[in-house]
């Protein structure tokens, strides 16, 4: 078995026998917020592969665990810049989260940081991309950003004339938001395949007319199109942290694939569907959320359409 599939294993079962265990005693049980750190600082020095194994695992159950924030983009940024000290805390379960440039309206006058951040991921640590520079500041103020969405907590951070600790120049920002899209895409697969999976069950054993609603046509070829998108998301997710046009492709597709299966889910559950009671309305809330979290889906294709439509040699 893969590495990537016994981690697969490993955390599907944590997490349903231990839903609500800690960030912290995550860390400590699966090793799982060291999963990208070097080994030399104490994490697992994994791979993308595995990381996209965690990300659709925490998806499928919609888990409010730092994993993109703070074992994804923040483990990537302090490497980045060879922040060790960081990279060992982060290992341990010390959870952060990383404030990309236009996440905010920040200023950074030599070692002061001001400005708001109307929402960002929830973390213990706030790394942020401001003034050309990755700084460590702790802010004035925190306060939670309220959302339709529950299941990935956000938060409002103020910083007035803030002292920060310098960790790097910013030259690796947008590697690291494409890791984020990466491991977000991977979410959404798991996310996606699990309402697939409400659906084809409640397919089988809904009956109308005497016969599983699943017998019908109509559901039988719903149930097929989002098996396709849902594969092909999966596809998308694999090859997303190769470079930023597979991540903008990621982001693109794996978001839309998303709202479109849990969107159906609902449809395929019919009145129970809407309810509160029942998890698909979650799903749904979730893909919505997601759909804005590192822009929507067209901003991913204006960051492909200089690639897609640049001349070629043969233009003319």
């Amino acid at each position: 078995m893969a590495l990537a599939d016994e981690l697969r294993a490993a955390v599907r079962a944590y997490l349903a026998g231990r839903p609500d265990a800690s960030w912290q005693a995550f860390a400590r049980d699966v090793g799982i917020a060291g999963l990208l750190v070097p080994e030399k600082h104490g994490g697992a020095g994994c791979g993308a592969a595995e990381m996209a194994a965690v990300a659709e695992e925490l998806g499928r159950v919609l888990s409010p665990h730092p994993f993109l924030q703070s074992a994804v983009m923040a483990t990537s940024a302090a490497s980045a810049c060879g922040a060790d000290e960081l990279l060992e805390a982060l290992a341990a379960g010390t959870s952060a989260t990383v404030v990309l440039p236009g996440d905010g309206s920040l200023r950074l006058d030599g070692d002061v940081l001001t400005g708001v951040v109307p929402y960002a991921m929830d973390g213990e640590l706030v790394l942020a991309y401001a003034g050309g520079a990755l700084v460590q500041a702790v802010p004035s103020a925190r306060a939670p950003y309220v959302t339709m969405d529950e299941s990935r907590p956000l938060q409002r951070l103020r910083f007035d004339h803030v002292p920060v600790r310098r960790l790097g120049d910013g030259a690796a920002w947008e590697r690291v938001r494409d890791l984020g899209i990466a491991a977000l895409a991977a979410e959404q697969v798991g996310g996606a395949q699990r309402c697939l999976d409400m659906a084809v069950s409640h397919a089988k054993s809904r009956h109308q007319f005497g016969r599983p609603i699943g017998a019908f046509q109509a559901i039988k070829h719903k149930l097929a199109d989002l098996l396709l998108l849902v594969e092909s998301a999966r596809s998308a997710a694999g090859a997303a942290a190769q470079d930023a046009v597979a991540a903008a492709v990621a982001g693109s597709y794996c978001t839309e694939a998303y709202l479109v299966v849990a969107g159906e889910n609902i449809q395929v559950h019919g009145g129970i569907g809407i309810t509160w009671e029942h998890p698909a309305h979650r799903y749904f809330k979730r893909a919505t959320s997601d759909a804005q979290l590192f822009g929507p889906p067209h901003a991913h294709r204006a960051r492909l359409a200089p690639h897609v439509l640049a001349p070629g040699p043969h233009s003319g």
